[in-house]
């Protein structure tokens, strides 16, 4: 029997977002110098950043999903990878520290994830609970509540967030916040058309294209605090 994701726009956006590369690594560099060595990432999907975390050449490399398709995906992709291990995750979860205590993480990565999440504050505290003392959460979510529009509602968003919203919910969740940073600044006006002009339901791929290739330039933005951006991303620390 052909298993299916439970998901059809998010797994549809997914390969989608194959397109775009450059985009992709791109995020994987403002999230890199904050990754240790025994990393989690939370709902990995089919690989996309799984594949660039690998590139740092971590020591574990622990990949989650909610969605059994997902997660037999993620084990077809890297089979024979010794250093990766694939777990079911649906947060928030009671029971995670328990189930992954024994990986002795130093950092969880929750790329566009919590933001799917009724209660965020709980799917956070769940993360905290999976690291060790003074590891690290990687939390990047979609910002800006004035963009939530026709994309947002395709993909299942409970919310967009503001820098104190966000701050707000990682501090409830035990974590103290190191950094809080906005992140591709070009890609709120491309939302802001799609999402909330246009109100179309998936990425136009061919806009997507033409953006990835723009990314070598954009890059720029890397350099100076951005006062707004498509995305905000959080490093919150366990304990002072």
């Amino acid at each position: 029997m052909t298993v299916h994701p439970a998901d059809s726009a998010g797994a549809e956006t997914l390969e989608i977002m194959q397109a775009a590369p450059r985009y992709n690594r791109w995020q994987y560099r403002r999230v890199a110098p904050y990754l240790g060595r025994r990393i989690c990432e939370v709902g990995s999907g089919i690989g996309n950043m799984s594949t660039l975390l690998l590139d740092g050449a971590p020591e574990l490399l622990v990949l989650t999903d909610t969605d059994s398709y997902y997660c037999e995906t993620l084990r077809d992709r890297f089979t024979g990878r010794p250093n990766v291990v694939v777990e079911t995750l649906t947060l928030p979860d009671p029971t995670a520290r328990a189930r992954f205590q024994e990986f002795d993480l130093d950092t969880v990565v929750a790329l566009n994830v919590v933001e799917h999440i009724p209660d965020d504050i709980e799917a956070i505290r769940s993360i905290a609970t999976m690291l060790r003392p003074h590891g690290r959460a990687v939390v990047l979510v979609p910002a800006l509540p004035a963009l939530f529009g026709s994309l947002d509602q395709a993909l299942g968003h409970h919310r967009r967030y503001t820098r104190e919203s966000l701050s707000r919910s990682m501090c409830k969740a035990g974590l103290r916040v190191e950094q809080i940073f906005y992140f591709n600044l070009v890609g709120t006006f491309g939302w802001w058309l799609n999402a909330r002009v246009r109100k179309v339901p998936r990425i136009p791929v061919r806009q997507l294209r033409y953006f990835d290739k723009l990314v070598p330039i954009l890059r720029t933005e890397d350099f100076v605090p951005l006062p707004f951006g498509q995305s905000l991303i959080a490093i919150g620390v366990v304990g002072g």
